[in-house]
């Protein structure tokens, strides 16, 4: 019993290592490629390289936190795994488009312009 509990430990903590390293690599990147200029990597390049990135966290966490490769049941994980695709794409679907959608309607034109009609044409 003793030794399921450390490896569990050992498990949870070696999770905890590599997620943490690869969201300090994500944001090092990123930081790079703005102390560059948008130079290194390339704009054309950096969102391959978060998503990588973004897709590894993601399997790091299913299988070191939610032990989905330790699942006795094949079935379960093969549904977990589309449960988390589906959830994926929701999230980062619908967190493009609001942001493209404030993006359109928050132009800097478009905000004096209703600031102006809202004050009398001030």
């Amino acid at each position: 019993m003793k030794t399921k509990n450390i490896a569990s430990f050992k498990t949870y903590v070696m999770g905890f290592g590599l997620s943490l390293a690869l969201t300090l690599l994500a944001y090092g990147v990123a930081q790079h490629h703005l102390n560059t200029g948008h130079v290194f990597p390339s704009d054309r390049v950096m969102p391959l390289i978060l998503l990588t990135l973004a897709v590894v966290q993601l399997f790091v966490q299913l299988i070191f936190f939610l032990h989905l490769a330790s699942e006795s049941k094949p079935r379960w994980r093969g549904a977990v795994a589309v449960f988390a695709l589906v959830m994926l794409l929701v999230v980062v679907a619908g967190s493009v488009w609001i942001m493209d959608n404030l993006n359109y309607r928050m132009t800097p034109t478009q905000i004096n312009n209703y600031l102006k009609s809202q004050d009398g044409g001030i």
